[in-house]
């Protein structure tokens, strides 16, 4: 890899990490001026960034509020680079569908695992907020997800996290897709009880255990 092409990988990394919206810009451009594919400048450049930004957080070097500028960052370069991305340019870990259970309105942490997901390769379809056990029915009917994601920040929402494998269940639609939950005023204990299979307490942790399944879903 030429001196150049490194340095400019490296730049949309380092612009991440530290939250530099016009460098992030500038670096986007020049990678495809370069003529680097949008497609490694992602990859190996703002993702291997994100990454960085994930273990800042777990170590308790950044909180919420880096990880949450963070992914602004990100998404500011995905608007110069998405342009130029092929279809079927970054392989795809999988399909995830998500979104804040009916009763809801808080998107902070959700809208973090979806930029998150996205970088890591995940094709995520972001249902919002106050999302009906109807509406993720039918969004797992339409998409064929692999992972259904369900986040709640309210004791009196965490509730329907249920109502929605439940409504899963009799669509005959539960079995083919693993579920996840996060938010908040959940625990593992929460999780188990009402039969989701996997727990989250914070967006990194997140993605790894969907990048988990998808990884033991491709041995198979």
């Amino acid at each position: 890899m030429s001196s150049k092409r490194e340095e400019i990988l490296a730049r949309l990394r380092d612009c991440i990490v530290n939250f530099d919206i016009d460098g992030i810009k500038d670096a986007a451009r020049e990678a495809i001026e370069a003529g680097i594919p949008a497609y490694e400048a992602i990859m190996e450049g703002m993702a291997k960034g994100m990454d960085i930004v994930g273990r800042k957080y777990e170590e308790g070097e950044y909180f919420l509020a880096e990880l949450i500028m963070a992914g602004e960052t990100m998404k500011e370069g995905m608007k110069i680079l998405e342009p130029y991305l092929k279809a079927g340019d970054i392989p795809k870990l999988g399909r995830v569908v998500i979104g804040t259970v009916e009763g809801d309105l808080h998107d902070i942490g959700k809208n973090i695992v979806v930029t998150l997901l996205s970088a890591s390769g995940f094709d995520v379809i972001d249902l919002g907020v106050d999302v009906t056990a109807d509406k993720f029915v039918e969004a797992v009917k339409q998409y064929k997800p692999d992972i259904v994601g369900m986040s709640a920040l309210l004791t009196t929402t965490m509730v329907n996290m249920k109502k929605v494998i439940e409504a899963l269940k009799e669509a005959g639609l539960r079995d083919s897709v693993k579920i996840i939950v996060g938010g908040a005023p959940l625990t593992e204990e929460f999780a188990k009880e009402i039969g989701a299979d996997g727990y989250a307490p914070d967006a990194v942790l997140g993605v790894e255990i969907c990048k988990k399944w998808a990884s033991t879903a491709r041995k198979k």
